[in-house]
């Protein structure tokens, strides 16, 4: 896979992350169950790829974490949106609506010929 892929991806991740975590702390099962519920099971991560993206935006100090006690009674890692990580969605989101939109509309395009104002 090419860099500006994973970059993609990583961009796209972190967003889901960021926006799961806009309500309240989450552990990281919850963030991953927040996204399969959010996506209507589309998306699925799985936690080699979930831990290591926490820990990245752990290390941009867009979210932070502790230590918890989960619904289960269980030991967990607690992820919490900072005010840096805040900020990045909220610079972040509208962007990324803009270009899902128009990658949308292109994919939705019924005709070869574009249309021009």
């Amino acid at each position: 896979m090419a860099n500006t892929e994973i970059d993609l991806l990583r961009s796209s991740l972190d967003l889901l992350i960021l926006k799961a975590l806009s309500w309240g702390p989450r552990h990281g099962y919850g963030v991953a169950e927040w996204i399969e519920d959010a996506t209507g099971d589309a998306l699925s991560v799985e936690e080699g790829t979930l831990y290591p993206a926490l820990h990245r935006l752990e290390r941009k100090r867009w979210v932070a974490a502790e230590w918890g006690i989960s619904d289960h009674n269980r030991r967990a890692k607690f992820y919490r949106l900072t005010t840096a990580g805040r900020a990045q969605f909220r610079a972040t989101a509208p962007a990324w609506h803009r270009h899902a939109e128009a990658i949308a509309a292109a994919l939705r395009a019924t005709s070869p010929e574009i249309a021009r104002a």
